[in-house]
């Protein structure tokens, strides 16, 4: 690595810092002609000495890792007011002027606002600069592209200041930049701190076993299980009497509506719904709500542990994806509820399936164009808690608490 009188970046920092020329040359001899960059071979530099360094020679500045040349620093330096994608379309006609003779980078918008900032003395390090050879920082190189005392020079770099002006200036309160503000002066290694931590990340489990937690009455008792919504399965079948569209207003009205009716309260292409019902026998101080869909095709294995409820009209082709396809086994597990017409006889299937299957009768619906809710639907409520009543029992049964769900079924 080069020196500092000899480092490319301290050298056009300084320069730019007290206002002196750099210019780029065809040679390396101290009075060659000023040319076009793209035509250019070294860069001459007349302060703090007169030195031409080769227009390619790699820099402490590092893209990705790997060193930008001296020839795209500069380019970047002169279009340091142009915005981004005028930089880059002028970094793209430089390219195809230089041709064989090389590319410039072309820098992020980060990378290029976290040089200018440096080359203007306005930070005094940068996390894209590699340090100088036996410094630890950059206050070193910072001391050394510092200007010379006595000079007072603008803001910018350019020109000279008032003396007042510089007076002003001596008093104000220096503010820091995004650089110095969130990583200070100098960066500092933390890698010490991840080996002390890696030690205490090893040994502390992910999860708190549940034998720790049940030795400790304290963290058991603060510990709080949310406990899932059961669900309730519907039947997609097109003569069933409850659809996605009426189910809410039977379960929780307490009243049956047809699912073509305008009075009916839910969306017929609703694919999912909650109702909130109390289980007194559960849990008395709060609604339980329950999931209501018609298909298992989003279901996850475990989630057959919440079901709690089918409604069926007799047809097996409904539990054709079901955990348990053969309705002998499925009603061994989860009740089956059928829905029919007062004074008719249920499928036989649904009589084969014997008492696992709870019948329910509800009236016909008498007047099918009122857009009224029926007041003579008064036993519609008896069914309704029936139905509940079966459910509440199997849950029970199953396990299910003011605070948990059963894990098997």
């Amino acid at each position: 690595m080069a020196p500092a009188d000899q480092d490319p970046l301290l050298l056009l920092r300084q320069s730019i810092a007290l206002g002196s020329a750099v210019t780029p040359t065809a040679s390396a001899e101290p009075a060659a002609p000023e040319v076009n960059l793209s035509q250019a071979t070294h860069l001459t530099f007349t302060s703090p000495t007169h030195i031409s360094l080769p227009i390619d020679t790699a820099t402490r500045f590092l893209s990705e890792g790997t060193p930008v040349d001296l020839r795209s620093i500069y380019f970047a330096w002169l279009n340091r007011e142009v915005a981004v994608p005028e930089y880059n379309a002028f970094a793209s006609q430089f390219n195809q002027d230089l041709g064989s003779k090389g590319q410039i980078h072309k820098f992020t918008y980060i990378q290029k606002l976290d040089l200018i900032t440096w080359l203007e003395s306005a930070s005094e390090d940068s996390e894209n600069i590699k340090p100088l050879e036996g410094e630890k920082d950059g206050s070193a190189s910072a001391a050394a592209a510092a200007p010379a005392v006595g000079a007072t020079l603008g803001r910018s770099g350019k020109g000279t200041l008032d003396p007042r002006l510089a007076s002003i200036y001596n008093s104000e309160r220096k503010m820091g930049d995004r650089n110095s503000v969130l990583r200070g002066i100098k960066p500092t290694d933390f890698s010490h701190v991840r080996k002390l931590a890696a030690l205490f990340m090893t040994k502390k489990p992910p999860h708190p076993s549940s034998s720790n937690i049940a030795s400790n009455p304290a963290i058991a008792s603060h510990q709080k299980q949310k406990r899932p919504d059961p669900i309730i399965l519907l039947s997609p079948s097109a003569s069933s009497l409850l659809r996605m569209s009426n189910i809410k207003s039977f379960l929780e009205g307490c009243q049956y509506v047809p699912p073509n009716s305008l009075t009916a309260t839910s969306s017929t292409t609703a694919n999912m719904l909650h109702i909130n019902r109390v289980m007194k026998d559960i849990d008395s101080n709060r609604p339980m709500r329950f999931i209501l869909v018609e298909g298992t095709e989003q279901f996850k294995p475990e989630y057959w542990n919440r079901v709690v409820a089918v409604f069926t009209t007799g047809q097996t082709w409904q539990f054709k994806n079901y955990k348990w396809s053969n309705p002998n086994e499925l009603f061994r597990h989860i009740p089956g509820i059928y829905v029919g017409w007062r004074g008719e006889q249920p499928p036989e299937s649904v009589r084969a399936w014997g008492h696992r299957v709870l019948n329910v009768a509800v009236d016909r619906w008498k007047n099918p164009g009122t857009t009224t809710v029926d007041s003579s639907r008064w036993r519609d409520r008896e069914a309704v808690e029936g139905v509940w009543k079966a459910i509440e029992n199997n849950m029970r049964a199953k396990g299910w608490k003011r605070d948990q769900a059963p894990t098997l079924i």
